[in-house]
């Protein structure tokens, strides 16, 4: 009888599960998605850097980078989920709300993609693309008589790259530790760790 009794207590008790979240990897970033990312970003990296200004390697280089912005602004309006301006469309309310979220120290589970800020420089990068791409274009082909103006709005727009570029880098390390999430790996696999909602302990 005592054998028994102390076999029992020998036995492993139950002990409750863990209440932290399961995660899954969700697809976000499509193959468009990356390939555009990077590519533009080698490009940009290569002009400002490397290559010279007014040469015909700039210009191949700039001109190819504008058509990849072109393609992923296309691409905003019948891609994937998460590459829609719907889905990130930095709307006042979605700001409000990103906002709200961040002095509360909580994670926005709402924008799985592109967050509110996140999608306000994403546009302003874009933007300095494409202009850069066309005041470029507007100096070489000489359409415009005042080629002084054009240069000096290229060299601005250039120039202005220097602060929007270390400012994404940042906020991207920034979010990756606020989130926990290696937000520049999830560029490169396309996946991020998400909560699995489905997976409870009762």
């Amino acid at each position: 009888m005592s054998t028994n009794n102390e076999n029992n207590a020998l036995e492993p008790t139950a002990i409750p599960l863990s209440n932290a979240p399961i995660t899954k990897q969700v697809r976000v970033w499509d193959i468009l998605v990356r390939v555009t990312h990077w590519t533009v970003a080698a490009g940009i990296m290569a002009n400002l850097l490397f290559t010279e200004d007014g040469s015909d390697l700039h210009q191949y280089v700039g001109y190819t980078v504008v058509a990849l912005v072109v393609i992923r602004l296309l691409w905003g309006l019948v891609g994937t989920r998460y590459a829609r301006f719907t889905d990130f469309f930095p709307t006042p309310v979605r700001i409000k709300n990103h906002l709200a979220d961040l002095r509360q120290r909580r994670n926005d589970e709402q924008h799985l993609g592109h967050n509110p800020l996140a999608a306000i420089m994403v546009l302003a990068l874009w933007a300095v693309i494409i202009g850069l791409g066309i005041s470029g274009y507007l100096m070489e082909s000489e359409i415009l008589g005042n080629k002084d103006l054009l240069e000096e709005i290229h060299e601005l727009l250039a120039n202005s790259l220097y602060l929007l570029i270390p400012l994404h880098i940042i906020s991207a390390i920034v979010m990756s530790y606020w989130q926990r999430q290696n937000l520049i790996k999830s560029m490169i696999t396309g996946n991020k760790q998400v909560k699995d909602q489905r997976s409870t302990v009762e």
